[in-house]
Formats: structure tokens, C-alpha cells, sequence
């Protein structure tokens, strides 16, 4: 493997094609504003490095990333490429990664609009993220330990896992399809409308008018705070250990057990689903 070290580049297509190389304690700036430093590259290792160019890492196939920093201005950095590694990185550029697959995170730190949308296969541990748009499209998304702030995050993903995860973000999850999400703090307003087969798990929700329009829905050991016209017109098996404002509508068949509600909300025909209250008889007239 050849060794790049201490070097600047700001030249167009820099590192075009490069195969089998470390690239160490450079930087990717300057007045020639080149883009695409690394395009169809393969086998590439990066250390130490500071990249202020747009586009940097298009096209390639095997590639480490470590303790660097892509700024604001090093926009779209990771797109088409897969067998991506990266650890204690700073992505801070719009649409760092898109179609990319298969890639490995660890304690990085992402300030990225539109971040990870049509990713496949990316696993995620103690990483920081603000974004917008996060993860849209997304398949098979592995995260541990990960903490996120913003808005309309993880809308239309698919078979996912999220494990010990914390998570302030606006319109989380919908349409949603085949999700798990564990021992978890999820806060935000009108969490995962429109999502299939969800299920929360020993996890606190925090918002108004969460999980609504969902199908097979399941909550298990879940506190619900601040959480009011939950469930509306949702198929939904629920256990939740603390009060709810109120429940909305929940569709027949559902199933959900609460320890007291403010106020359950019956005004459409098919708004038949059972509440349990407590130990109590289950509840199924208007309140």
C-alpha cells in the first residue's frame, strides 16, 4: 500500500482512480477549488486529514475514514460508493452520504441536512447527528448508542434496529416499515404516522398526537409522556406504564393497557379498539 503524507491538494479529480493507497495528514483545499479528490477509487485509508472541497469520495469501493474532519463547504462527500468504514470523523457538509452501502460508523459527529437518504446496510454506534430529512429511504439500519436532533428523521426507512438510542426529532418514522426500536427515548411531535409493523420496547415517548394511522403497532413496557390523541385510527397492541393525556380513536381489534387516561375519544364507527385501564374492566364507551 502506498503511503500519501503531508501533502495539500486542490486540484480537480486529485486522487482520480487511485488503488491500494494510505492517504495521512493531508488536507484537500486551496484557490484551485477541485472537486472530486478521490473519485472510482478503491482500497483507500484515510488518517488524520481535513477535506474543505465538494464531493471528495464518489464511486469508490473499500474505504476507511479516520479522525478527519469534512467541513461545511465539503458537500455531498460519500455518494455511490460501499465497504465504507469510518470512526471519530466530523461530516459537517449537506448530503454527506447517499447510495452508499454497507458502512460501518463509530464515534462520529454529523451536522448534515439530508443526511444517509437510500442507504443500504449501515451500522451505527455512539454517534451524534443533527440533521433534517435523516436517513430517508434507508434500509437495513443497525444503530447502538446514537443521539439525534431534527426534524422529519427516518421517514420511509425499512428493517431497521435501533438499540439505547436518543432521538428529539419532528415526524419521526412515517411510513416506516419493519422497525424495532429498544430502550430508547423518542421525542417529537406526531411520531410515526402512516408506519407498518413497528415495534417500540421498554422505550419513554414524548410528544402530542403520536402513532397515528399505523398498522401492526406494538408497544411493550413503554412510557408515554406529554402524549395526547394517541393512536388515531392505528391497529395497535400496547402496554404503556405511565398516564395518557388521551387515546384516539384506536382502530378494532387493537389492544392497549394503561394505567389511567385523561379522556378516550370515540366519534368514528370503526374507533372500537379495547383500552384497558389499570386492573380494571376494559373500557370501551365514550369518555
Amino acid at each position: 500500500m502506498k503511503t500519501i503524507q503531508n501533502q495539500t491538494f486542490d486540484a480537480e479529480r486529485a486522487l482520480y482512480g487511485s488503488k491500494d493507497i494510505l492517504v495521512k495528514d493531508c488536507s484537500f483545499d486551496g484557490p484551485a477549488d477541485g472537486e472530486s479528490a478521490f473519485k472510482e477509487c478503491r482500497n483507500v485509508q484515510v488518517e488524520h486529514s481535513f477535506f474543505n472541497l465538494r464531493y471528495p469520495f464518489w464511486h469508490d469501493h473499500g474505504l476507511t475514514i479516520r479522525d478527519s474532519e469534512m467541513t461545511e463547504l465539503c458537500r455531498a462527500a460519500l455518494w455511490y460508493s460501499d465497504h465504507i468504514t469510518m470512526e471519530h470523523t466530523k461530516l459537517h457538509g449537506i448530503k454527506a452520504l447517499r447510495e452508499c452501502q454497507d458502512i460501518t460508523m463509530r464515534g462520529c459527529h454529523i451536522l448534515s441536512p439530508e443526511f444517509g437518504w437510500s442507504v443500504r446496510g449501515i451500522k451505527m454506534e455512539n454517534c451524534d447527528a443533527e440533521s433534517e430529512y435523516f436517513m430517508m429511504r434507508s434500509t437495513n439500519l443497525h444503530f447502538r448508542d446514537v443521539r439525534m436532533k431534527g426534524k422529519y428523521s427516518f421517514q420511509y426507512i425499512e428493517d431497521s434496529v435501533f438499540e439505547n438510542c436518543t432521538f428529539d426529532t419532528k415526524d419521526a418514522f412515517w411510513h416506516a416499515k419493519n422497525i424495532t426500536v429498544r430502550n430508547s427515548v423518542v421525542k417529537g411531535e406526531y411520531l410515526a404516522w402512516y408506519c407498518e409493523n413497528v415495534t417500540f420496547e421498554n422505550c419513554k415517548i414524548i410528544g402530542t398526537q403520536p402513532l397515528c394511522y399505523c398498522k401492526g403497532l406494538k408497544l411493550i413496557n413503554c412510557e408515554m409522556v406529554d402524549c395526547d390523541l394517541a393512536f388515531e385510527r392505528s391497529e395497535v397492541e400496547a402496554t404503556i406504564t405511565t398516564p395518557v393525556i388521551s387515546i384516539k380513536n384506536p382502530l378494532s381489534g387493537s389492544q392497549i393497557t394503561v394505567p389511567t387516561v385523561g379522556e378516550i375519544i370515540r366519534d368514528i364507527e370503526e374507533g372500537t379498539g379495547v383500552v384497558r385501564i389499570g386492573k380494571q374492566k376494559a373500557e370501551t364507551a365514550c369518555a
